[in-house]
């Protein structure tokens, strides 16, 4: 009974809180531009409006149209279900190697969004697509980076282990990087705007235009999730979680999930987006400190 109490609180932390996330962003955002802004509950009003309403599909889509979408969502719960809760939850599934698999369900949620884009015919659609891509060759080179960089200092590839690190000089490196990384993994500013539909500046959101209804829906709370699951693995990767009591833990990660995400409010309020250009320049960046920290982390381990 215990650990069906214990698996259905993980999944109401990843299912529910997510959507929370975007909105306390979004109230950030309004509060520094002196805005009411709209509700923090606002993206559970648009995915119970979203469930109600038909898909609309292109005469060209295929049923990847629909498929890629709900593998999209499917990868990223999994994900989130390998990532621990701190030492009080643990996660859901646990294994040696189990960091490689999350690594993978990521690129498998990224691959079935830019599939369904790419059904849909559209060189709108397909340029948002190769722009993604694109991104994410540096963005996942400073994600393993990362990941290398708790292996070290762990000695561990069990994410368990590799969320509890003690606090080391490399922390500072990590946490700028793996901060870089969740912007341009969730398509923030400054590589991307979720509030702009400019033609010339749409990534993530050209990619999923045509999608309406349950479909639609499904992105906005795999992208909620996605937001959550890198929220949580920044607290872990440089807190050292593993000194803490178990409920000491909860209430950590509890507090560095909401810092990380007001800090995305206020880079989007304080930032404009990036020429494209420039963008490349910013993800070397991230990918370097990960190196630096991965360096750092070795040379202590020595």
């Amino acid at each position: 009974m215990m650990i069906v109490l214990s698996f259905v609180a993980r999944l109401a932390w990843w299912l529910l809180l997510a959507p929370l996330l975007p909105g306390i962003i979004n109230k950030v955002k309004a509060w520094v531009a002196g805005r009411r802004g709209p509700p923090v509950l606002q993206l559970y009003y648009d995915l119970a409006r979203l469930w109600r309403k038909q898909v609309v599909m292109s005469t060209l889509a295929s049923p990847a149209f629909i498929v890629g979408p709900a593998v999209a969502w499917a990868a990223v719960l999994g994900a989130t279900l390998l990532v621990p809760l701190g030492p009080a939850a643990g996660a859901t599934l646990s294994f040696r190697g189990d960091v490689v698999l999350m690594l993978y369900l990521l690129a498998l949620a990224r691959f079935a969004t830019t599939w369904a884009a790419m059904e849909t015919g559209s060189a709108f659609e397909g340029m948002g697509a190769a722009r993604e891509v694109t991104y994410a060759v540096l963005a996942e080179a400073a994600m393993i980076a990362a990941m290398l960089t708790l292996a070290v200092q762990t000695g561990s590839v069990s994410l368990a282990t590799m969320l509890a690190p003690s606090v080391g000089t490399s922390a500072v490196l990590l946490a700028a990087g793996l901060f870089t990384v969740l912007l341009v993994e969730n398509c923030r500013v400054p590589f991307d705007d979720p509030a702009t539909h400019l033609e010339l500046t749409m990534i993530h959101e050209v990619m999923v235009l045509d999608h309406s209804g349950p479909p639609f829906a499904a992105i906005l709370h795999g992208a909620s999730m996605k937001l959550l699951l890198f929220a949580v693995l920044v607290t872990q990767s440089v807190l050292p979680m593993g000194t803490y009591s178990r409920t000491m833990a909860s209430i950590v990660l509890l507090v560095g999930v909401l810092i990380v995400t007001v800090g995305v409010g206020i880079v989007e309020s304080f930032m404009a987006r990036f020429a494209f250009r420039r963008v490349p320049l910013l993800l070397t960046t991230s990918v370097l400190l990960c190196v630096f920290a991965l360096l750092v982390a070795w040379q202590g381990a020595a």
